[in-house]
Parts: C-alpha cells; structure tokens; sequence
C-alpha cells in the first residue's frame, strides 16, 4: 500500500503557488469593449471634457457607488449597471439590472456614459440600452474615467 500524502502535498502546493503567483488582473480579464457603438457615437475624454464645459451634455457613471465615491467627473450622476450578461456585444441586457429611469425624460438630451475605461462593459451596455430606448444622442466616453484621470482632467470626490 502506497501513501497518497506526498502526491496531495504536491498537488497543494502546486495549486497555492499558481493562485500566488497568478496576476490579480488574470482574474478579471475581459476583453476588450468594441471599439464602436452601434446607433450612438463614441467620444474622446477631451470630447467629453468640451461637453462638460459647455454644459451640453449629462454625465453617467456607471460604476459601483465605492468606485463612484473614489471619483467621478464632475456633475456626473451614478447610476451603476449590475452585469450578468457575456462581455460582448450581442449581450442580453435583460440578465442585467440598469435604472432607465434616472436617464433624462428628454429622449434627445446628450447623455455621456462612462465607467472604468476600454475593458468597462457597464458603459458599453448602459449606452446600448439607452440607445434602445430611444435615446437619440447617446455618447459613449470608451477610454472611461480611467482615461479622464490619465489626462490630469478634474474629478469630483
């Protein structure tokens, strides 16, 4: 009869060392978000920072609220999408959660839809469901908040 011990303790150990030695992002990786928006337009941070500006267009972030309380381009309200749905374009938004209602009542206000940046799927979806719903001038701000910090850009607490 042979000791299956120093065969578990290898196995352990070898699957200890892969979690410790595995990126933090390896679990987090999504692809990217395309790089087009069907039915809205997609815009630049310094585009977005025109617009806000100008006072031309509302703000959405679409991250979780700690993410929000970290940060958020000024004027910006949260109204964070709770994803279910495959990281892909076709995704089905009804295994999502996204409050249409705290979008403007004005179907063809600008409403600007950021979250994280080019691996942010919130933004993507949230935009996609406004778009429709009849949204007429949705903008998706693609490179996300992390985008509007790389550039020095204001950011609200």
């Amino acid at each position: 009869r042979t000791c299956m011990w120093p065969r578990k303790a290898v196995l352990v150990s070898t699957l200890v060392s892969a979690c410790l030695t595995t990126p933090a992002w390896a679990a987090d990786d999504k692809p990217d978000t395309p790089g087009r928006i069907r039915g809205g337009k997609v815009v630049s941070v310094d585009e977005a920072k025109s617009l806000l500006d100008k006072k031309s267009a509302a703000f959405f972030d679409t991250r979780n609220a700690p993410n929000f309380g970290k940060g958020h381009v000024p004027g910006a309200a949260i109204v964070s999408y709770k994803e279910k749905s495959d990281f892909s374009p076709t995704f089905d938004g009804s295994q999502d959660a996204f409050e249409l209602a705290k979008l403007p009542a004005e179907k063809g206000a600008q409403v600007v839809f950021y979250s994280d940046g080019p691996k942010g799927w919130k933004s993507y979806k949230a935009a996609t469901l406004a778009i429709n719903a009849g949204y007429k001038n949705a903008l998706w701000m693609r490179e996300g908040f992390a985008g509007w910090t790389a550039r020095s850009l204001p950011v609200a607490q």
